[in-house]
């Protein structure tokens, strides 16, 4: 299985949705970082559940407990152990499912590749499989922060309704993580509006990172947006990424997506960023802008049709504790996991 990322900076997640415990082993981080557990904890109380009206009621406190790595509050050089126990889940909601192939999940393609799976809440499938990411994206921005690297994510784009402002100070303000004052409300009486009747809503999410060196990347297959893109498309829900200018560079011609480049003493500077801050896979000291399209969650309380693994066709209606929309419990996820790719290069490029 691919439960591993990165070469400098490598990270490796483990545990189910409903196990005991999840976790992650960061191997490669320098010694002498200033780490501690309220580092990561501040991370994870962004993604947990329960923390507002728009996310599932699952009531996990999602406390961290570093197990090796660290001494006196600094990195020491070797792997880094850190996990999260599980404590409020309900594995009996499950259990009429363990033959069920839930409509939009895992289930059907796991059972069909392993022949056995864990039906618990989907086990490693489970979108609470990104606990570990979380934690070690923490590590990750620990490693950034002297060279003023900075990762926002946030909702541009909820249902149909679309947020048209930026203000990144507003981000962690409103229960939607929008970066828009006037469209956060809306955005989320849409997720309410979905829940009241059983349904799920998705969207999209901007990841804006500023203050990037120039010349992170290492192609050819290694580039900095194909290993951003891949890190990002393992993250359960997402259906679509673009750069820059995006899928909107297929309607441009040459002379119009170009960004011009422009020099004055010695210094060189970009009359536009459709690049995305990224050329040949390699960074231009611009701004990085990513976009994602995330579908909105399977599990549903509407009646769907699906099979039993015996092949009867059935109507099932889930029942348990789910999130409407994940968009703004994805977003701390998708920071982390731009963390640790651009920590990864940065001490490949070092």
């Amino acid at each position: 299985m691919g439960n591993t990322i990165g070469q400098m900076f490598r990270v490796t997640t483990f545990g189910e949705s409903h196990g005991a415990a999840l976790g992650c082993i960061v191997d490669g981080c320098p010694a002498q970082i200033l780490l501690n557990e309220t580092d990561i904890q501040r991370e994870l109380d962004r993604r947990r559940p329960g923390q507002s009206k728009v996310t599932t009621s699952r009531s996990e406190k999602d406390k961290v407990k570093i197990l090796s790595g660290v001494f006196e509050g600094k990195t020491l050089g070797t792997p880094i152990a850190l996990i999260v126990e599980n404590a409020d889940f309900k594995s009996e909601d499950y259990e009429a499912l363990k033959d069920v192939f839930r409509p939009g999940h895992a289930d059907f393609t796991w059972d069909m590749k392993y022949g056995f799976r864990d039906f618990r809440g989907g086990g490693r499938s489970s979108g609470r499989e990104t606990i570990g990411r979380v934690m070690a994206g923490a590590v990750a921005k620990k490693i950034l922060t002297p060279v003023k690297i900075e990762i926002y994510a946030y909702a541009i784009q909820i249902g149909s309704v679309c947020g048209k402002n930026i203000d990144l100070n507003f981000i962690e303000k409103n229960p939607v993580r929008s970066a828009d004052p006037k469209a956060a409300a809306k955005m989320e009486e849409v997720i309410k509006n979905a829940a009241t009747e059983g349904d799920s809503v998705g969207g999209i999410v901007e990841i804006l990172i500023k203050n990037v060196p120039v010349g992170l990347g290492e192609p050819v297959f290694d580039k900095l947006n194909a290993d951003l893109a891949k890190a990002i498309v393992s993250i359960p829900a997402v259906k679509g990424i673009e750069f820059g200018s995006g899928f909107g560079a297929a309607e441009k011609k040459g002379s119009e997506q170009n960004d011009p480049i422009m020099a004055k003493n010695g210094k060189f500077s970009f009359g536009k960023n459709d690049a995305g801050g990224i050329l040949g896979g390699i960074s231009t000291g611009q701004d990085i802008i990513m976009r994602v399209a995330v579908k909105a969650p399977s599990s549903i309380a509407k009646t769907q049709k699906t099979a039993c693994k015996s092949g009867k066709a059935i109507e099932l209606k889930i029942s348990g504790r789910h999130d409407p929309c994940i968009i703004p419990r994805f977003i701390p996820v998708a920071e982390s996991m731009v963390a640790i790719v651009l920590a990864n290069h940065l001490l490949r490029k070092t």
